[in-house]
Protein backbone atom coordinates (compact mmCIF):
# COMPACT_ATOMS: atom_id res chain seq x y z
CA UNK A 1 0.00 0.00 0.00
CA UNK A 2 2.96 2.15 1.12
CA UNK A 3 4.66 1.44 -2.60
CA UNK A 4 1.34 2.24 -4.43
CA UNK A 5 0.98 5.54 -2.03
CA UNK A 6 4.26 6.81 -3.69
CA UNK A 7 3.67 5.90 -6.76
CA UNK A 8 1.02 7.50 -7.09
CA UNK A 9 2.95 10.96 -5.99
CA UNK A 10 2.09 10.93 -2.54
CA UNK A 11 5.72 11.04 -1.50
CA UNK A 12 4.92 12.50 1.96
CA UNK A 13 3.74 9.01 3.11
CA UNK A 14 5.79 7.10 5.39
CA UNK A 15 3.97 4.33 5.42
CA UNK A 16 0.56 3.19 5.34
CA UNK A 17 -0.92 0.37 8.16
CA UNK A 18 -4.56 -0.69 7.92
CA UNK A 19 -6.28 -2.03 11.23
CA UNK A 20 -9.47 -2.78 13.02
CA UNK A 21 -10.61 -0.91 16.10
CA UNK A 22 -13.11 -3.02 18.54
CA UNK A 23 -14.13 -0.92 21.65
CA UNK A 24 -15.82 -3.52 24.18
CA UNK A 25 -18.84 -2.68 26.55
CA UNK A 26 -19.53 -4.85 29.70
CA UNK A 27 -23.03 -5.00 30.70
CA UNK A 28 -23.60 -3.64 34.06
CA UNK A 29 -24.12 -5.72 36.90
CA UNK A 30 -25.44 -4.86 40.61
CA UNK A 31 -22.25 -3.81 41.66
CA UNK A 32 -21.19 -1.44 37.95
CA UNK A 33 -19.56 -3.04 34.75
CA UNK A 34 -16.98 -5.21 35.82
CA UNK A 35 -13.64 -5.53 33.86
CA UNK A 36 -12.33 -8.49 31.75
CA UNK A 37 -9.27 -10.45 33.54
CA UNK A 38 -5.91 -11.75 31.08
CA UNK A 39 -7.74 -14.82 30.63
CA UNK A 40 -10.41 -12.93 29.01
CA UNK A 41 -8.72 -11.21 27.26
CA UNK A 42 -6.67 -13.80 25.83
CA UNK A 43 -10.15 -15.65 24.74
CA UNK A 44 -11.73 -12.58 23.46
CA UNK A 45 -9.45 -11.81 21.20
CA UNK A 46 -8.74 -15.33 20.05
CA UNK A 47 -12.82 -14.76 18.65
CA UNK A 48 -11.68 -11.40 17.08
CA UNK A 49 -8.70 -11.56 14.85
CA UNK A 50 -7.29 -14.41 12.80
CA UNK A 51 -4.19 -14.94 14.60
CA UNK A 52 -1.50 -16.57 11.47
CA UNK A 53 -2.41 -12.91 9.96
CA UNK A 54 -3.14 -10.14 12.21
CA UNK A 55 -1.83 -9.32 15.98
CA UNK A 56 -3.78 -7.98 18.94
CA UNK A 57 -2.73 -4.87 20.11
CA UNK A 58 -4.12 -3.68 23.86
CA UNK A 59 -4.03 -0.19 22.94
CA UNK A 60 -3.43 2.34 20.38
CA UNK A 61 -0.20 3.24 21.90
CA UNK A 62 0.78 0.25 20.91
CA UNK A 63 0.41 1.15 17.13
CA UNK A 64 3.35 3.00 16.89
CA UNK A 65 5.58 -0.02 16.76
CA UNK A 66 4.06 -0.66 13.49
CA UNK A 67 5.72 2.50 12.02
CA UNK A 68 9.09 2.25 13.94
CA UNK A 69 11.86 1.58 11.10
CA UNK A 70 14.52 -1.13 11.72
CA UNK A 71 17.87 -0.93 10.00
CA UNK A 72 18.37 -3.57 7.36
CA UNK A 73 20.06 -6.36 9.25
CA UNK A 74 23.98 -7.22 8.02
CA UNK A 75 24.41 -10.18 5.50
CA UNK A 76 25.52 -13.30 7.82
CA UNK A 77 27.99 -16.13 6.87
CA UNK A 78 27.66 -19.51 8.33
CA UNK A 79 30.61 -21.19 9.26
CA UNK A 80 31.23 -24.36 7.82
CA UNK A 81 34.12 -24.79 10.43
CA UNK A 82 37.05 -26.64 9.43
CA UNK A 83 36.41 -29.71 11.29
CA UNK A 84 35.18 -31.90 7.93
CA UNK A 85 31.27 -32.83 7.29
CA UNK A 86 30.07 -33.50 10.71
CA UNK A 87 30.77 -29.77 12.38
CA UNK A 88 29.52 -28.72 8.98
CA UNK A 89 26.32 -30.66 9.29
CA UNK A 90 26.08 -29.47 12.53
CA UNK A 91 26.10 -25.96 11.54
CA UNK A 92 23.66 -26.40 8.87
CA UNK A 93 21.53 -28.08 11.63
CA UNK A 94 21.34 -25.13 13.61
CA UNK A 95 21.03 -22.64 11.25
CA UNK A 96 17.83 -24.36 9.78
CA UNK A 97 16.67 -24.30 13.47
CA UNK A 98 17.50 -20.37 14.07
CA UNK A 99 16.08 -19.43 10.55
CA UNK A 100 12.97 -21.68 10.52
CA UNK A 101 13.73 -22.78 6.70
CA UNK A 102 12.06 -26.62 7.40
CA UNK A 103 14.88 -28.25 5.47
CA UNK A 104 14.79 -31.66 5.29
CA UNK A 105 17.80 -34.33 6.17
CA UNK A 106 18.90 -34.45 2.32
CA UNK A 107 17.91 -31.00 1.62
CA UNK A 108 20.96 -30.11 4.80
CA UNK A 109 22.91 -32.66 2.75
CA UNK A 110 23.04 -31.25 -0.83
CA UNK A 111 24.08 -27.97 0.78
CA UNK A 112 26.90 -29.45 2.64
CA UNK A 113 28.03 -31.31 -0.76
CA UNK A 114 27.36 -28.21 -2.95
CA UNK A 115 29.52 -25.39 -0.66
CA UNK A 116 32.22 -27.67 0.36
CA UNK A 117 32.46 -28.11 -3.55
CA UNK A 118 32.21 -24.34 -3.75
CA UNK A 119 34.96 -24.15 -1.38
CA UNK A 120 32.98 -21.26 0.47
CA UNK A 121 30.15 -20.65 3.62
CA UNK A 122 26.75 -19.98 2.70
CA UNK A 123 25.07 -16.79 3.67
CA UNK A 124 22.03 -16.26 5.43
CA UNK A 125 20.02 -15.28 2.47
CA UNK A 126 21.71 -17.76 0.25
CA UNK A 127 19.99 -20.36 3.19
CA UNK A 128 16.62 -18.59 2.81
CA UNK A 129 16.44 -18.67 -0.80
CA UNK A 130 17.06 -22.05 -1.39
CA UNK A 131 14.83 -22.83 1.39
CA UNK A 132 12.01 -20.97 -0.22
CA UNK A 133 12.70 -21.98 -3.72
CA UNK A 134 12.98 -25.47 -3.09
CA UNK A 135 10.46 -25.62 -0.74
CA UNK A 136 7.51 -28.21 -1.39
CA UNK A 137 5.39 -25.10 -1.81
CA UNK A 138 7.06 -24.51 -5.13
CA UNK A 139 8.90 -27.46 -6.37
CA UNK A 140 6.12 -30.43 -5.64
CA UNK A 141 8.14 -32.69 -5.32
CA UNK A 142 6.43 -35.18 -3.84
CA UNK A 143 4.71 -35.64 -6.86
CA UNK A 144 7.70 -37.60 -8.08
CA UNK A 145 7.20 -39.93 -4.79
CA UNK A 146 6.60 -43.80 -5.13
CA UNK A 147 3.15 -44.45 -3.97
CA UNK A 148 0.80 -47.40 -3.73
CA UNK A 149 -2.75 -47.88 -4.44
CA UNK A 150 -4.48 -50.97 -2.79
CA UNK A 151 -1.33 -52.25 -1.21
CA UNK A 152 0.02 -52.33 -4.73
CA UNK A 153 3.29 -50.09 -5.81
CA UNK A 154 3.19 -48.48 -9.05
CA UNK A 155 4.78 -48.45 -12.07
CA UNK A 156 4.70 -44.54 -12.15
CA UNK A 157 4.98 -41.78 -9.59
CA UNK A 158 2.58 -39.80 -8.75
CA UNK A 159 3.48 -37.00 -11.52
CA UNK A 160 4.53 -39.81 -13.87
CA UNK A 161 0.90 -40.58 -14.03
CA UNK A 162 -0.64 -37.00 -14.69
CA UNK A 163 2.26 -36.51 -17.78
CA UNK A 164 0.88 -40.23 -19.45
CA UNK A 165 -1.74 -39.14 -20.74
CA UNK A 166 0.09 -35.85 -22.35
CA UNK A 167 2.95 -39.19 -23.47
CA UNK A 168 -0.20 -41.00 -24.93
CA UNK A 169 -1.76 -37.88 -26.52
CA UNK A 170 0.42 -35.04 -27.26
CA UNK A 171 -1.31 -34.12 -30.28
CA UNK A 172 -2.16 -29.93 -30.60
CA UNK A 173 -0.36 -29.40 -27.19
CA UNK A 174 1.88 -26.83 -27.52
CA UNK A 175 3.59 -26.40 -24.03
CA UNK A 176 2.78 -29.14 -21.25
CA UNK A 177 4.97 -29.18 -18.07
CA UNK A 178 7.79 -26.63 -19.22
CA UNK A 179 6.14 -23.27 -18.04
CA UNK A 180 3.20 -21.81 -15.55
CA UNK A 181 0.39 -23.11 -17.74
CA UNK A 182 -0.25 -25.04 -20.17
CA UNK A 183 -0.59 -23.99 -24.13
CA UNK A 184 -3.14 -25.76 -26.59
CA UNK A 185 -3.44 -24.92 -29.98
CA UNK A 186 -5.99 -22.40 -30.85
CA UNK A 187 -6.89 -20.73 -33.73
CA UNK A 188 -3.81 -21.25 -35.88
CA UNK A 189 -5.94 -21.73 -39.22
CA UNK A 190 -8.30 -18.89 -38.68
CA UNK A 191 -6.88 -16.49 -37.13
CA UNK A 192 -8.29 -13.57 -35.20
CA UNK A 193 -8.60 -10.04 -34.58
CA UNK A 194 -7.35 -8.51 -31.21
CA UNK A 195 -7.23 -4.56 -30.38
CA UNK A 196 -3.96 -3.31 -28.39
CA UNK A 197 -1.32 -0.85 -28.80
CA UNK A 198 1.77 -1.17 -30.71
CA UNK A 199 5.19 -0.48 -29.98
CA UNK A 200 4.49 3.11 -30.81
CA UNK A 201 1.18 3.03 -28.32
CA UNK A 202 -1.17 3.70 -31.55
CA UNK A 203 -4.15 1.26 -30.58
CA UNK A 204 -5.57 -0.87 -33.84
CA UNK A 205 -6.43 -4.34 -34.87
CA UNK A 206 -4.12 -7.08 -35.26
CA UNK A 207 -5.03 -9.97 -37.10
CA UNK A 208 -2.86 -13.26 -35.83
CA UNK A 209 -3.30 -16.72 -34.23
CA UNK A 210 -4.49 -17.14 -30.98
CA UNK A 211 -3.60 -20.43 -28.58
CA UNK A 212 -5.54 -21.16 -25.69
CA UNK A 213 -3.72 -21.67 -22.39
CA UNK A 214 -4.74 -23.82 -18.88
CA UNK A 215 -4.06 -23.82 -15.55
CA UNK A 216 -4.99 -25.51 -12.47
CA UNK A 217 -3.10 -25.34 -9.32
CA UNK A 218 -3.64 -26.06 -5.35
CA UNK A 219 -3.05 -23.65 -2.02
CA UNK A 220 -4.03 -25.99 0.45
CA UNK A 221 -2.08 -25.45 3.75
CA UNK A 222 -2.88 -21.71 3.48
CA UNK A 223 -6.60 -22.12 3.08
CA UNK A 224 -6.48 -24.34 6.33
CA UNK A 225 -4.42 -21.68 7.96
CA UNK A 226 -6.53 -18.83 7.08
CA UNK A 227 -9.26 -19.70 4.30
CA UNK A 228 -10.35 -16.05 3.13
CA UNK A 229 -6.56 -15.02 2.42
CA UNK A 230 -5.22 -18.50 1.66
CA UNK A 231 -8.19 -18.71 -1.03
CA UNK A 232 -7.39 -15.91 -2.08
CA UNK A 233 -4.02 -15.83 -2.89
CA UNK A 234 -4.41 -18.93 -4.19
CA UNK A 235 -6.37 -17.50 -7.04
CA UNK A 236 -3.91 -14.38 -7.61
CA UNK A 237 -0.71 -17.23 -7.87
CA UNK A 238 -2.92 -18.84 -10.72
CA UNK A 239 -3.74 -15.60 -12.23
CA UNK A 240 -0.11 -14.22 -11.96
CA UNK A 241 0.99 -17.73 -13.45
CA UNK A 242 -1.61 -17.32 -16.52
CA UNK A 243 -0.18 -13.84 -17.37
CA UNK A 244 4.01 -15.29 -16.59
CA UNK A 245 3.52 -18.38 -19.56
CA UNK A 246 5.15 -18.00 -22.74
CA UNK A 247 6.18 -14.47 -23.39
CA UNK A 248 2.80 -12.49 -22.05
CA UNK A 249 -0.75 -13.94 -21.94
CA UNK A 250 -4.11 -12.83 -21.00
CA UNK A 251 -5.97 -14.50 -18.07
CA UNK A 252 -9.86 -15.00 -18.64
CA UNK A 253 -11.97 -16.82 -16.44
CA UNK A 254 -11.37 -18.68 -13.09
CA UNK A 255 -12.42 -21.79 -11.20
CA UNK A 256 -12.26 -22.29 -7.33
CA UNK A 257 -13.16 -26.22 -6.31
CA UNK A 258 -12.67 -27.14 -2.17
CA UNK A 259 -12.45 -30.60 -0.83
CA UNK A 260 -13.14 -30.58 3.03
CA UNK A 261 -14.10 -32.56 6.14
CA UNK A 262 -17.65 -33.05 7.50
CA UNK A 263 -18.93 -29.51 8.02
CA UNK A 264 -20.69 -30.06 11.40
CA UNK A 265 -23.38 -27.17 10.47
CA UNK A 266 -24.40 -26.18 13.99
CA UNK A 267 -28.37 -27.17 14.09
CA UNK A 268 -27.78 -29.25 11.14
CA UNK A 269 -25.58 -32.13 12.42
CA UNK A 270 -25.82 -34.68 9.41
CA UNK A 271 -26.14 -38.35 11.56
CA UNK A 272 -22.91 -39.86 9.31
CA UNK A 273 -20.76 -36.57 10.81
CA UNK A 274 -20.75 -39.03 14.51
CA UNK A 275 -19.12 -41.55 14.84
CA UNK A 276 -20.53 -43.67 18.49
CA UNK A 277 -22.57 -40.44 19.03
CA UNK A 278 -19.58 -38.07 18.87
CA UNK A 279 -17.79 -35.43 16.43
CA UNK A 280 -14.21 -36.49 15.78
CA UNK A 281 -13.01 -32.97 16.09
CA UNK A 282 -10.16 -30.65 14.55
CA UNK A 283 -6.38 -29.46 15.01
CA UNK A 284 -6.36 -26.71 16.68
CA UNK A 285 -3.91 -24.76 14.65
CA UNK A 286 -6.32 -25.12 11.37
CA UNK A 287 -9.82 -23.65 10.72
CA UNK A 288 -12.81 -25.88 10.53
CA UNK A 289 -14.08 -27.39 7.38
CA UNK A 290 -17.05 -24.97 7.62
CA UNK A 291 -15.13 -22.13 8.68
CA UNK A 292 -13.34 -22.55 5.36
CA UNK A 293 -16.30 -23.54 2.89
CA UNK A 294 -17.74 -19.75 3.95
CA UNK A 295 -14.48 -17.55 3.85
CA UNK A 296 -12.52 -19.17 1.24
CA UNK A 297 -14.85 -19.59 -1.63
CA UNK A 298 -15.34 -15.85 -0.84
CA UNK A 299 -11.51 -15.13 -0.83
CA UNK A 300 -10.83 -16.57 -4.53
CA UNK A 301 -13.10 -14.46 -5.50
CA UNK A 302 -12.43 -11.69 -4.30
CA UNK A 303 -9.49 -11.69 -5.88
CA UNK A 304 -10.96 -12.29 -9.20
CA UNK A 305 -13.13 -9.84 -8.96
CA UNK A 306 -10.48 -7.17 -8.42
CA UNK A 307 -8.34 -8.42 -10.81
CA UNK A 308 -11.12 -7.98 -13.57
CA UNK A 309 -11.36 -11.65 -14.41
CA UNK A 310 -15.14 -13.71 -13.19
CA UNK A 311 -14.82 -17.12 -11.60
CA UNK A 312 -17.30 -19.17 -13.37
CA UNK A 313 -16.66 -22.57 -12.02
CA UNK A 314 -15.84 -24.61 -9.30
CA UNK A 315 -16.69 -27.80 -7.43
CA UNK A 316 -17.05 -28.76 -3.36
CA UNK A 317 -17.20 -31.62 -1.86
CA UNK A 318 -16.85 -33.02 1.99
CA UNK A 319 -15.34 -36.48 3.29
CA UNK A 320 -14.82 -38.06 6.12
CA UNK A 321 -14.98 -41.79 6.85
CA UNK A 322 -13.39 -43.92 9.18
CA UNK A 323 -10.73 -46.52 7.96
CA UNK A 324 -9.22 -49.49 9.49
CA UNK A 325 -8.76 -47.59 12.65
CA UNK A 326 -7.92 -44.05 11.52
CA UNK A 327 -10.06 -41.73 10.88
CA UNK A 328 -9.72 -40.02 7.13
CA UNK A 329 -10.69 -36.87 5.69
CA UNK A 330 -9.65 -33.50 4.37
CA UNK A 331 -8.91 -31.60 7.11
CA UNK A 332 -6.15 -29.86 5.88
CA UNK A 333 -8.48 -29.07 2.65
CA UNK A 334 -7.59 -29.25 -1.14
CA UNK A 335 -8.03 -26.22 -2.40
CA UNK A 336 -8.00 -25.67 -6.27
CA UNK A 337 -7.39 -22.52 -8.09
CA UNK A 338 -7.60 -22.78 -12.01
CA UNK A 339 -8.37 -20.84 -14.77
CA UNK A 340 -8.29 -20.32 -18.90
CA UNK A 341 -7.01 -17.76 -20.81
CA UNK A 342 -5.63 -17.33 -24.47
CA UNK A 343 -1.94 -16.42 -25.82
CA UNK A 344 -1.05 -15.28 -29.19
CA UNK A 345 1.11 -17.79 -30.98
CA UNK A 346 4.30 -15.73 -31.55
CA UNK A 347 4.38 -15.75 -27.84
CA UNK A 348 3.72 -19.35 -26.61
CA UNK A 349 6.96 -19.63 -26.46
CA UNK A 350 9.45 -17.94 -23.87
CA UNK A 351 13.12 -17.25 -25.29
CA UNK A 352 16.14 -19.40 -24.23
CA UNK A 353 18.89 -17.19 -22.80
CA UNK A 354 22.64 -18.26 -23.12
CA UNK A 355 24.52 -18.72 -19.48
CA UNK A 356 25.75 -15.05 -18.37
CA UNK A 357 22.97 -13.18 -19.48
CA UNK A 358 22.24 -10.16 -17.16
CA UNK A 359 18.69 -10.22 -15.22
CA UNK A 360 17.00 -7.23 -14.07
CA UNK A 361 15.12 -7.75 -11.40
CA UNK A 362 11.99 -5.19 -11.24
CA UNK A 363 9.17 -4.78 -8.82
CA UNK A 364 10.81 -4.93 -5.25
CA UNK A 365 13.32 -6.47 -3.10
CA UNK A 366 15.89 -9.28 -5.17
CA UNK A 367 16.67 -10.53 -1.47
CA UNK A 368 14.49 -12.42 1.48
Amino acid sequence: ATDIARNCGLTSVARIERGVLYEIELSRGLLGAGSLDATERMALSAKLHDRMTESVLASLDEADALFSHVPPRPLVSVSLGEGGKDQGRAALVQANSALGLALSDDEIDYLLDAYTKLGRDPTDVELMMFAQANSEHCRHKIFNASWNIDYATQDLSLFGMIRETHRATPQHTVVAYSDNAAVIEGATTAPVDRFYPDRNGRWGWHTEPMHFLAKVETHNHPTAISPFAGAATGAGGEIRDEGATGRGAKPKAGLAGFSVSNLNIPGFEQPWERIDGELYGKPERIASALQIMIDGPLGAAAFNNEFGRPNLAGYFRTLELPFMGEMRGYHKPIMIAGGIGNISARDALKIVFPAGTKLIVLGGPAML
